[in-house]
């Protein structure tokens, strides 16, 4: 009995100190601290470099909009695999509306036709009561062979083949002024630290896309509908509960539809930005699995809208160094190790055995890597979301705590 509360206690300080803001503050600072320190010894400066970041946020963005959508439909009570369809259908539909009547149009086609498959997975799972899994398998199945077969019909004619379509008109980018200018100049003094965090900063200034901005805005308006409207708190009712809110008035189905077919309207601006503002074009295979990691990063982020955003902003710096010098990723594993063995001297200090062990465990297997290995291969990085996802499920488990009733069938009356 004392082992298991102490084994509560242990949970519970853990839980208390990423709640704390001013331990989070100090988290955030240790990790910058030991990334200069770990570009100053290994040379490797593409780690906290403009490019790297301004990258890191243009392959978040597709991230974020598929986790959104999947947040969207689980705080409901729905499961939506099909985000990958979603996406699927947004990087077409924006790549051909676009070619023909400009990239502004190419969006708004893209989040209508998002809606509308969001909607058809709400008919199937909500109304009909496929398994949502099974809806949403059928959906990327279907997305991807009509895309196929659409793109086959209409863009050979136009310059374009089976698999790629014409060039879209290349959308107009901004960088913020004064702002900018200001960080830059920092980060060409090459202080230690202020510059490294200036870089950061100027890289995510510069060259901005009005869509970019416009599709992290819906960031914070995701949290302030799910956690301060009527609508919101309706939304994560039928999510919890469904029986119980039915008895209160609450049309769970209609709520379902709405929350549902939302979500598919974010996964597809997630794919149109992929053919609109990343690359001007549409290619076969381009959303390249996101969804299902824009999925992964809603159990990532433990159903909220700040650890969906985080989840993403980790898997789109991943992103980041697979497209840049491989030398930063030898560096980050480096800085991995030497926080993990920082949080290690920590918990000991505190007395908190398991995460002391768990945390000692991963500083000495980078700590091993870094000196065994003279290059990460590239697949490794690639698959490096799926991996982050299950240590997080792994050793995170007891703390997550997802919609009582997601992915659980619910017919209206029923016991």
């Amino acid at each position: 009995m004392s082992k298991k509360v102490e084994s509560l206690e242990s949970s519970s300080k853990v839980k208390s100190f990423f709640k704390s803001p001013a331990r989070i503050t100090l988290l955030i600072a240790t990790v910058f601290f030991v990334i200069a320190l770990v570009e100053s010894i290994t040379g490797a400066v593409d780690i906290s470099s403009p490019g790297t970041s301004g990258a890191t946020l243009r392959f978040a963005i597709p991230l974020l909009m598929a986790g959104l959508g999947g947040l969207w439909a689980e705080r409901a009570g729905v499961i939506n695999i099909g985000l990958e369809g979603m996406m699927i259908v947004g990087t077409w539909t924006g790549a051909w509306f676009g070619y023909l009547y400009g990239p502004y149009v190419g969006l708004l086609a893209a989040a209508i036709f998002g809606l509308l498959s969001g909607l058809f997975h709400a008919i199937l799972t909500v109304k009909i009561g496929i398994d949502q899994a099974v809806s949403g398998l059928a959906i990327n199945l279907i997305a991807a062979g009509a895309a196929r077969y659409l793109s086959g019909i209409f863009f050979p004619p136009v310059g374009g083949d089976r698999t790629v379509s014409p060039p879209v008109e290349t959308m107009p980018t901004f960088t913020i002024p004064i702002i900018a200018p200001f960080f830059k100049s920092i980060d060409e003094k090459e202080i230690f630290l202020i510059s490294n965090i200036s870089g950061l900063i100027y890289g995510v200034t510069t060259e901005l896309s009005v869509v970019t901005v416009g599709l992290l805005l819906l960031l914070p308006l995701t949290s302030w509908v799910l956690w301060r409207s009527k609508f919101g708190l309706r939304m994560r009712f039928s999510g919890e509960n469904p029986m119980a809110a039915e008895s209160l008035g609450i049309n769970v189905y209609r709520t379902r539809y709405i929350a549902i077919s939302i979500s598919g309207m974010f996964a597809s601006l997630g794919g149109a930005y992929l053919s609109l503002v990343a690359s001007s074009v549409y290619r076969e295979g381009q959303t390249a699995g996101r969804g299902f990691i824009g999925l992964a990063t809603v159990i990532f982020g433990n159903w909220r809208p700040s650890g969906v955003f985080a989840g993403s902003i980790l898997f789109g710096f991943t992103d980041a160094l697979r497209v840049r010098q491989n030398e930063s990723v030898m560096a980050i594993l480096l800085a991995a190790a030497i926080i993990a063995g920082l949080l290690s001297l920590y918990y000991a200090l505190s007395r908190q055995w398991k995460p002391m062990s768990i945390a000692g465990i991963i500083a000495l297997t980078g700590f091993w890597l870094n000196r065994q290995v003279e290059t990460i291969p590239q697949e490794f990085v690639t698959v490096f979301p799926n991996v982050a996802t299950l240590i997080v499920l792994t050793f995170l488990a007891q703390r997550l705590t997802p919609p009582a009733m997601a992915g659980m069938p619910y017919r209206r009356g029923s016991e």
